[in-house]
């Protein structure tokens, strides 16, 4: 009876550890589980943090190098989280990629909003003389990425398909209102040409090419709602 009591009395330090340890909040094997109290907070709000810093970085990469350029790995590790964490955030690389079109589109929107002038109401010539314009050829970065990513985009699955597909549907509403009438098939005319001929004169190695291509494409449309040809 000694022997077994001694027994026991030697295992308990090592029963308490484990029971410790198991309800320790800050054992790594616990962080599936939800923390308590104002640690549940803090958790949502840091993996909120590393979502909006993993959304950010892909959504830069795929502006600047397409779709196809990003890899889960190495982009986990340059926003300083691992592989294994990815999937805590997103269902699949397709998701990943779907949402960080979702946000370089809207990046691309805010800035073209940024510059224009909010006091004036947007006018068709207007639009298209800005879109088809050298400087927003030459920021390939910071301008429309439905120019920057439509080609890679085609080539995608249904889902970034999906997600383009809605911004064109808002650009093409958005020059309809401008035009003044209801007229689709003009609208749908003109976001058609503004992407395609802006992606045509990035393509072109001759700079005097280049502005021909954004010239003739802009003398074009704004020549269709009958106000004269676009400047040079």
């Amino acid at each position: 009876m000694d022997g077994r009591r001694d027994v026991c009395a030697a295992f308990r330090p090592f029963w308490m550890m484990i029971i410790i340890q198991k309800y320790d909040d800050y054992n790594p094997e616990s962080s599936e589980h939800e923390p308590r109290g104002t640690d549940m907070g803090h958790s949502r709000a840091d993996k909120a943090q590393s979502h909006e810093r993993i959304l950010k970085q892909a959504a830069g990469q795929i502006r600047d190098t397409g779709l196809e350029s990003v890899s889960v790995g190495k982009l986990m590790q340059s926003v300083g989280l691992t592989h294994g964490g990815f999937y805590g955030h997103f269902a699949s690389r397709s998701d990943l990629l779907a949402q960080a079109l979702g946000r370089a589109l809207e990046d691309g929107a805010t800035t073209a909003k940024l510059a224009t002038d909010p006091t004036k109401p947007p006018t068709y010539a207007g639009m298209v003389r800005s879109y088809l314009s050298r400087t927003h050829r030459d920021s390939r970065k910071t301008g429309c990425a439905l120019a920057a990513l439509s080609s890679d985009v085609a080539r995608a699955d249904e889902h970034s398909r999906a997600v383009m597909e809605a911004y064109i549907e808002r650009f093409v509403a958005k020059v309809a209102d401008t035009l003044g009438h209801d007229d689709d098939e003009q609208a749908l005319l003109a976001v058609s040409a503004m992407i395609g001929g802006l992606l045509v004169s990035r393509v072109m190695t001759d700079p005097k090419r280049s502005d021909d291509v954004l010239r003739a494409v802009r003398n074009s449309l704004v020549a269709l709602q009958g106000k004269g040809e676009g400047e040079a």
